[in-house]
């Protein structure tokens, strides 16, 4: 299970802990939250996962911390292939473990903006590991994006159903102790939880600091 800090990888791990013991992986790069880091570790020890590895990528950078390079209209959050480069990791983590299958938590609100989300690529990819994996191969591990029909505003509904642990999760792209409330991922975090009508359990949080 790829595990971020953020709601859709936690909801994820909660659907497929159903059926699987999961081992979870979380990568550190260049720039990330810290506090998202944490958080995933929280929401792991919170579903009571089997394993838990922190991968640290210190030079891989999101587009908006690399100087001098365009990538076009795409967020300064974008990183380089990121999802060829995740799901290496996974797979390699899959053939040493023996795991029949690799589970990441993307929605269908991403495939409008990042390419390496669409089902046309995880189809490619799962094809090439098998290729130059003979352990996969036999294993017929598959890639699972068990959210990747649903929006932001349909997976935090699943979540709040099954008693996801949202408190522990993070969504902002600023690293402090508490979510800055006005980057793109906060306030994203907060038209999907009123398109929800869900209750977000950090809206206290959020109220204190526009409070002060």
């Amino acid at each position: 299970m790829l595990l971020s800090g953020g709601i859709d990888s936690a909801t994820a791990l909660y659907l497929v802990k159903r059926d699987f013991p999961v081992r979870a992986l979380t990568f550190e790069y260049h720039g990330i939250a810290r506090q998202e880091v944490r958080s995933a570790n929280d929401v792991a020890e919170a579903a009571g996962v089997t394993e838990h590895r922190l991968v640290r990528l210190p030079d891989l950078k999101e587009a908006g911390d690399i100087p001098g390079v365009r990538f076009g209209a795409l967020p300064p959050t974008y990183i380089p292939l990121r999802n060829s480069v995740f799901y290496s990791f996974a797979a390699a983590y899959a053939e040493e473990t023996g795991a029949s299958v690799i589970v990441g938590g993307h929605n269908r609100d991403d495939m409008a903006v990042f390419a390496d989300v669409s089902s046309d690529f995880f189809s490619k990819l799962e094809r090439a590991l098998w290729a130059g994996s003979p352990i996969l191969r036999r294993l017929r591990t598959r890639i699972v994006r068990p959210l990747g029909r649903r929006t932001k505003a349909e997976v935090i509904s699943l979540a709040s159903s099954m008693g996801v642990p949202l408190q522990l999760t993070w969504s902002c792209h600023r690293s402090g102790k508490i979510h800055c409330w006005k980057c793109e991922g906060c306030l994203a975090r907060i038209r999907s939880f009123e398109t929800a009508e869900v209750s977000d359990p950090l809206s206290t949080e959020r109220g204190k600091l526009l409070k002060g």
